[in-house]
């Protein structure tokens, strides 16, 4: 074929292309319009006017309703839950806070996408912040308020492939300093330390009055542990098997977590306890699966997220007493990712 004879198949090729970009971009903008609608619309859920106050005796959490304020940090008071929410206009894929301070953990989209961790005070205004290396999962506080926990999904990791792969750290809620990566510390099992490089951490809570020692979830070669961490000696020591995403209660005898009553391909999670003194395991009545972190409302009540069936993007709070013999109910709708203001 000669060059002149190519040039017409040449020319089709790149109009086609153009049409395929102008297409794709018509596309992307529809449905930006679309997306920017669907935040500018009416909330579906009832909210008060003014901003949130941070204060105690509230619950705060990351507003699912649609429509204005979709993804924002909201607060209902302990003393009506159903009630009317008061919304701060700070955005947040995940979010947990106590009186002196707020993490927010968010996605920065653009030309290049990125994931930060935001310290707010009080007044919501920033007080530090730090990148995160992957897509936001997991925070928490300590009771004080000075430390932050943050796991993140994270990819590059050799072992990525066959499951899933997270980065936590420990960050001073100023911004400065901290642990690094939890997989540097030491992981201690029946007091053999592993190495293996498939170790992986996440899913941080803290000892309720201490900045030393925290809880957290381990695994490696197919096993999972409940650890408990010194941030002093840089330790995580296996202390119970199967305990994912733990959440200690605010006496901190008992720690709640997620069980997998599935299989390794089909998870179930079924929201439990264990007795930190006995060692007891107590599984509760929820029959569906709780993927969260579960958090207490008080020393014998958990709260969790639960997404809403065919409503991408939303969620509700439910909870249930530690009796197990107990029935879940709806405490906040169009929510996600609780903790409470003590």
């Amino acid at each position: 074929m000669t060059a002149a004879g190519s040039k017409p198949k040449w020319g089709i090729l790149l109009l086609l292309t153009a049409l395929v970009i102008a297409g794709a971009g018509t596309y992307a903008a529809i449905a930006f319009g679309r997306f920017q609608e669907s935040r500018t619309a009416a909330s579906t859920a009832r909210v008060a006017s003014g901003g949130a106050v941070l204060t105690k005796g509230s619950v705060l959490f990351r507003n699912t309703a649609p429509g204005q304020g979709y993804g924002t940090i909201g607060t209902v008071p302990l003393s009506d839950p159903a009630g009317e929410r008061s919304l701060a206009a700070v955005a947040c894929d995940r979010v947990y806070g106590t009186t002196q301070n707020i993490v927010c953990l968010k996605t920065n989209r653009g030309l290049v996408t990125n994931f930060e961790a935001v310290v707010l005070n009080p007044q919501w205004q920033p007080t530090a912040s730090w990148a995160v290396p992957g897509i936001p999962s997991r925070t928490r506080m300590s009771t004080d308020g000075s430390l932050v926990a943050t796991t993140v999904f994270v990819t590059g990791h050799s072992y990525g492939s066959a499951g899933f792969s997270t980065a936590t750290s420990i960050t001073a809620a100023q911004g400065g300093g901290g642990s690094g990566n939890l997989e540097d510390f030491a992981l201690l099992v029946n007091g053999t330390r592993i190495t293996a490089a498939d170790r992986n951490i996440w899913g941080v809570t803290f000892a309720p009055g201490q900045n030393d020692t925290f809880y957290a979830t381990a695994a490696s070669s197919g096993r999972i542990w409940l650890v408990k961490g010194s941030i002093s000696a840089r330790t995580l020591t296996a202390i119970h098997d199967g305990v994912v995403c733990p959440s200690l209660s605010p006496d901190g005898t008992r720690i709640a977590y997620k069980k997998n009553t599935g299989g390794p391909l089909a998870a179930h999670w079924r929201a439990a306890f264990l007795d930190l003194a006995t060692g007891k395991e107590t599984v509760l009545s929820e029959p569906r699966s709780v993927d969260d972190q579960i958090e207490w409302l008080d020393d014998q009540t958990l709260l969790y997220g639960l997404a809403r069936d065919g409503a991408a993007g939303d969620s509700d709070i439910w909870r249930i007493t530690a009796d197990p013999a107990s029935s879940s109910s709806l405490y906040i709708e169009h929510a996600w990712s609780p903790s409470v203001l003590r």
